[in-house]
């Protein structure tokens, strides 16, 4: 044996640099190492010889091809089931896709950021990007359900970019160890779904990937010189804006991807740097947040996005602390087990593989660093996400990104127990991390590659147990996918042709998309997610649907909706009183729609009346203050506060006028428990005495005390009715321009529905009013 093959081979890990060359001692007699070794002609290379040469050129082409064909499989297997349930018709498997839509097109036609045109600036689409994404389609010309098809392309691109920049996570292990992402990270069938469903989910991870690369390239240029490092920390920041734009639960990423990119330049640069890097790029997304607070507070009065004001339990007047509590904690353990139990098996325990192969990286010093900032988004996404109260409906969508992010690091974790070498460290020394302290590498020659062998057989057993148990889940989210996708365009896209053809001036939606994209009508949305000039709708939703009548009756007559499109099982009383049924669109096999018949009816405000004055009030008397309780407007003017929590909910009532017109009268009011106490400030009386007057409706009777800055003025009588009723007290001479009222039941309980200060008028002028 030459003294040559008695040198240990030293071999680069996968995608690595090519270890040094040394020289070597060759015999005299031996030619064929003498050959080799360029001591004679040497053999034309062979086809592997040029492949392997040629691989690193070739690897990220065939790659992004590899990744773009599993891509397209997925789609196409979705796709294809909704084609065939519609009969070859583009349409969505939800309704919340066309609210998408709605934003769309009316930004291509020059009403950016508006649900509907003419309603002014909308804060109820979480996505402040993705409608510009879509209007560039449509003013291509994918136009009506062919945007959908828009979407697809958009979902797909946006896939493959997740897919491209995810394989950059896993270059630690080896080159070849990308190849597990696709199939990995599109194996999960509610991922799938969410991802071609036409939403912002695949537009979303897109993103990410961008802000990702940023990131990444800011870490790899940590040693460059200083003004191309600043550089590309404000691209990153830019890039982390976006994402915020896409999605905000996205600040646990701009915050994960921002202490990853400041850290690696910390190690090699110092803590100035690295604080620095930090700000970079971080501040550009903040300022996106804060930028987007302030337009909200500008244009609709709130600072909080409408989504948030409806969705998130945190905003609910009514609940206690410990309620909201329990409701976040039920839904944190409700978006784990609701996936690893569901959406990753079709039986216990197999989904929990899953996360079980995530947690594999963080073992290996090679993926620690990128694993912890994964996981860090896995988290505190899924702790965001349940907050919200929506987030256990739409196939749990909301909680899908985190779900994609899992994947990755599961397909490291499978890459990690398949790969020879990476449990090496970095710098190719000893083993790292758990992988060195119990011998995972197998350092021992024949008793090493027994290890190996046994990682790979464990490895195949894994991913051949998980897929055996996801492979019914993903029959079904296809068919689910497909069916959903007949459901919305048999009765949503239905109605909308029906309100287009009965040429409605205004419709009154629930959180509807499809119903105003395919009329092309003006809609108003009685959840309040799409809004209207500055009137709270989604505040008003919160706290009750007579609150958001009210905000109705603010309208002008001519702008009110002329149609309501809604379930009538949502919304109580509400078309029994102000609908007159026209039609109603039927759904069969229903998996997706909020309700087996959508009910169109002609609309009838009549009972509405905006400001009119009390019915008892007398001749030479005026209105000097009015608060309408219930109509958050009035309320938030007059400061008013009804005791909570657990208290002031809201009621209305529609009930004859008590002038005698002969027409009903429509008022909402807040439930006042015995005891507690109600506050509002009021003007009082410029000169002499004045009177306070109430309206309610009152079951039984109640005797209400009536404070003024916390002076005793007497008792409110109020007697049992079956109509409205109104009850006054006498203002005394002297009290302050304005006065902190407070009227607390102190017998039964009562509804307060209105408030109003009388004075003397300046010019006395008979006028023929009911009451004494």
């Amino acid at each position: 044996m030459s003294p040559s093959s008695a040198e240990p081979v030293s071999s680069a890990p996968p995608g690595g640099a090519a270890p040094p060359s040394r020289p070597s001692i060759v015999s005299p007699g031996d030619t064929d190492a003498a050959a080799s070794q360029g001591a004679g002609p040497a053999a034309p290379p062979g086809r592997l010889d040029r492949v392997v040469a040629a691989w690193p050129r070739l690897d990220p082409f065939l790659f992004a091809v590899y990744a773009g064909a599993c891509v397209l499989y997925a789609a196409a297997a979705f796709y294809r089931a909704m084609h065939e349930q519609t009969g070859g018709m583009w349409s969505a498997p939800l309704d919340d896709v066309f609210i998408h839509f709605d934003y769309a097109r009316a930004t291509a036609r020059g009403y950016p950021f508006e649900w509907s045109e003419g309603n002014g600036f909308s804060s109820g689409n979480t996505s402040l990007s993705y409608p510009f994404v879509l209007a560039l389609g449509y003013l291509v010309g994918f136009r009506g359900l062919l945007l959908m098809q828009w979407a697809a392309i958009v979902a797909c691109a946006s896939t493959l970019g997740f897919l491209l920049v995810g394989a950059r996570l896993l270059e630690p292990i080896g080159r070849w160890a990308k190849y597990l992402l696709p199939p990995v990270a599109l194996s999960i069938g509610a991922l799938d779904w969410s991802l071609f469903s036409g939403m912002e989910n695949a537009f979303h991870l897109g993103v990410w990937a961008l802000a990702t690369l940023a990131a990444l390239s800011v870490a790899g240029a940590a040693g460059a010189p200083p003004e191309r490092l600043a550089r590309l920390g404000w691209l990153a920041g830019l890039a982390g804006a976006l994402l915020y734009a896409t999605r905000p639960e996205s600040v646990v990423c701009v915050a994960a991807l921002s202490v990853y990119a400041a850290a690696a330049v910390g190690r090699a640069r110092g803590p100035r740097a690295a604080i620095a890097t930090l700000l970079r790029t971080s501040v550009p997304g903040a300022i996106a947040c804060v930028a987007q607070a302030v337009a909200n507070r500008v244009f609709t009065g709130e600072w909080s996005a409408s989504g948030a004001i409806a969705k998130l339990a945190l905003n609910n007047p009514y609940m206690t602390s410990q309620e909201k509590w329990d409701t976040y904690e039920f839904l944190v353990r409700y978006v784990i087990a609701r996936n690893a139990n569901h959406h990753f098996s079709d039986a216990l325990p197999w989904g929990w593989l899953v996360p079980a192969l995530a947690l594999v990286p963080l073992a290996s010093r090679r993926t620690r660093g990128i694993a912890a900032m994964l996981w860090v988004q896995v988290v505190g996404w899924l702790a965001l996400v349940a907050l919200n109260g929506q987030v256990r409906w739409q196939n749990e969508r909301y909680t899908m990104p985190a779900v994609a992010w899992l994947l990755v690091l599961a397909a490291m974790g499978l890459a990690l127990l398949v790969a020879r070498a990476a449990w090496a460290a970095p710098d190719g020394g000893a083993p790292g991390g758990l992988a060195g302290r119990f011998g995972l590498a197998g350092r021992f020659g024949l008793a090493g590659r027994g290890l190996w062998a046994a990682r790979v057989a464990l490895a195949l057993a894994l991913a051949a147990l998980f897929w055996v148990h996801q492979l019914p889940r993903m029959r079904d989210q296809i068919w689910f996918f497909g069916r959903a996708s007949r459901n919305i365009r048999d009765q949503h896209l239905v109605a909308g042709k029906v309100l287009a053809q009965l040429d409605v001036r205004r419709v009154l939606v629930g959180d509807a998309g499809a119903l105003l994209y395919a009329s092309d009508r003006p809609g108003l949305d009685l959840i309040g997610l799409g809004g209207y000039h500055d009137l709270p709708f989604a505040r008003a939703g919160v706290h009750g649907l007579g609150a958001s009548l009210e905000l109705i009756e603010r309208i002008p007559a001519d702008e009110r909706p002329d149609a309501l499109a809604i379930y009538p099982t949502w919304w109580g009383e509400l078309p029994a009183i102000f609908g007159k049924r026209i039609v109603g669109i039927p759904v069969v096999g229903n998996v997706i729609c909020g309700g087996a018949e959508k009910v169109i009816y002609q609309a009838d405000w009549s009972p509405l009346a905006h400001g009119e004055p009390p019915a008892s009030m007398r001749a030479g008397e005026q209105v000097l203050d009015e608060l309408d309780v219930a109509d958050l407007v009035s309320e938030r003017a007059h400061g008013y506060a009804f005791p909570r929590p657990q208290a002031g909910f809201v009621s209305f009532s529609v009930l004859p006028d008590p002038r005698g017109s002969g027409r009903d009268r429509f008022d909402a009011g807040r439930v006042i428990p015995g005891g507690k106490s109600e506050t509002a400030r009021l003007r009082a009386p410029r000169s002499g005495p004045g009177r306070l007057v109430v309206r309610t409706a009152a079951s039984r009777p109640a005797r209400i005390r009536v404070t003024a800055d916390g002076r005793e003025l007497g008792h409110l009588a109020i007697r049992e009715s079956s109509g409205w009723t109104e009850a006054s007290i006498d203002l005394p001479e002297g009290l302050p321009e304005t006065f902190t009222l407070a009227l607390t039941p102190v017998e039964g309980e009562w509804v307060d529905h209105h408030v109003w200060v009388l004075e003397r008028a300046a010019r006395f002028e008979a006028r023929p009013l009911a009451g004494p």
